[in-house]
């Protein structure tokens, strides 16, 4: 095509003002707005000019396009209007999976939070007194419960090897996630001084974070000590001088190493602060409130093992074993999580009324000893014999049909995720999907593109599902799905 061909067919574009004087359009301005009715037409209209340049567009499609022209900017403008965070169906195994939301949340965490969010509520109004409260007890007194019930009541004498000491109850606070949470902690506990980590514990977690970086912003200095597979409780003792502000210990939840390796007890570690009167503090990053021993997980301490130990402050996210929403919450002696509630930075870290909700509804489920009301932990308790029933009947459903796939259930792990247990799997049992005319990564293209999108893995050239990680309730719609895909 010409050039001067071009140019006669661009003449043949209206203007967007001419378009948007059609009564077609005119109508679409009452429900979508009229300036994503303006957007959605220039958007159509510039598509045109693209197509007619690249020569993919002659005078009869030009014709055919124009004749369509509203219609193909109502499907822009719906495209436009629809919500960018949509619900997918997690297929892959991964119960923490970062990139799909980490924890799904449970049934009573919804109504808490509509209850909180249609109206006022008490975040920060002590209905007893009539002063203003604090939005922080809400969760506080919750895990204030938990904390006596697995560590005992502070005000009672120390049980014999404890050291937890009794004269300093358990108090937390809570921040928008783990990294704000050590942030915060740093910069209260040891701002202008030192802080004493292992070089094998100086993690990078998602996102390209750094404890460094963390550090570094939190205006404390960082005092590496050891090497990176072997650090001994002399190497902290020998790094402390006067400008010593915390012992800092990192839990390697996103990575674990083996072979000639040494660490010190938490023990030694509580030991050495008392003996310095430099407080302890644990990153665990994931931070469970259960024992991940009743699911054959080995090796991730609890919070309550963390505290029962004799650290002084723990840090953990909320949306991880925990199983809550994003999060991150700092528990500890209350003298030191009295200091952080003061820090001004603080306010600029703290959460909204919508993550209290979310967080206290699923602190309840703990309380109440309701695990089965939390989505990860329910999925992290399902038996692979349980998942492969469903995998069996889902398979069934497909394979009679004589559509263009087949499938077959075969064993597999599935990941915990979100950092938590790198090296930790659990026996599952999977549908393996080959399609007749698709590659798997074609296939999974069209999973993705479904309606619910449904993400799954790729292993050895077949598409693989773990309904682990899918609601029960949402079988039926995979099956459907596939189905879709294979006719």
């Amino acid at each position: 095509m010409g050039v001067s061909s071009q140019t006669e067919l661009l003449r043949q574009l209206p203007s967007v003002d001419e378009v948007l004087r059609s009564p077609e359009i005119s109508a679409l301005a009452g429900s979508g707005g009229a300036a994503a009715v303006t957007e959605a037409t220039r958007a159509v209209l510039a598509n045109l000019r693209g197509e007619i340049l690249e020569g993919n567009l002659d005078g009869n499609g030009v014709e055919l396009a124009l004749s369509g022209i509203a219609g193909a900017i109502e499907n822009q403008l719906a495209g436009a209007l629809r919500y960018s965070l949509q619900p997918v169906i997690n297929a892959t195994g991964v119960i923490l999976h970062t990139n799909l939301g980490r924890a799904p949340l449970g049934e009573a965490v919804f109504e808490h939070i509509r209850e909180t969010a249609r109206g006022y509520s008490n975040l920060e109004f002590d209905l007893e007194s009539g002063e203003r409260g604090k939005r922080d007890g809400h969760v506080d007194k919750l895990l204030g419960q938990l904390f006596s019930k697995e560590l005992g009541d502070p005000s009672t004498p120390l049980r014999a090897g404890s050291h937890v000491r009794a004269a300093q109850a358990v108090s937390t606070i809570v921040v928008n996630n783990n990294a704000a949470a050590v942030l915060l902690a740093l910069n209260t506990l040891a701002e202008n001084g030192e802080v004493v980590v292992s070089r094998g514990e100086l993690v990078e977690i998602g996102g390209s974070f750094r404890i460094p970086d963390v550090m570094g912003k939190s205006q404390a200095t960082l005092r590496e000590v050891g090497t990176t597979n072997r650090t001994r409780t002399a190497d902290y003792e020998k790094a402390i001088n006067e400008k010593t502000r915390l012992i800092l210990r990192v839990h390697r939840s996103n990575f674990e190493i083996s072979g000639f390796t040494e660490q010190p007890g938490l023990e030694e570690l509580a030991e050495l602060s008392r003996k310095h009167k430099i407080p302890l503090m644990e990153d665990l990053g994931s931070g469970a409130l259960f024992d991940l021993r009743t699911i054959g997980v080995s090796g991730e301490p609890s919070v309550f093992e963390s505290l029962r130990a004799g650290v002084d402050v723990v840090s953990y996210s909320g949306d991880k074993l925990l199983g809550g929403p994003q999060a991150g919450l700092l528990s500890g002696r209350a003298d030191f999580i009295a200091r952080m509630r003061s820090n001004s930075l603080f306010r600029a870290l703290r959460v909204d009324k919508l993550t209290y909700a979310a967080l206290e509804a699923t602190l309840l489920s703990y309380v109440k000893g309701q695990h089965g009301g939390i989505p990860a932990l329910r999925m992290m308790h399902l038996s692979k014999e349980d998942i492969g029933i469903r995998a069996e009947k889902m398979a069934a459903q497909i394979l009679p049909a004589k559509l263009a796939i087949e499938a077959e259930v075969i064993d597999g792990a599935s990941l915990i995720g979100g950092g938590a247990a790198p090296s930790a799997t659990l026996p599952t049992r999977l549908i393996a999907i080959t399609h007749q005319d698709l590659s798997a990564d074609e296939f999974m293209k069209r999973l993705r593109e479904s309606s619910p999108p449904v993400v799954a893995r790729v292993e050895d050239g077949r598409v693989l599902l773990d309904l682990r990680t899918v609601f029960p309730e949402q079988d039926e719609v995979v099956v459907g799905v596939l189905r879709s895909i294979a006719e």
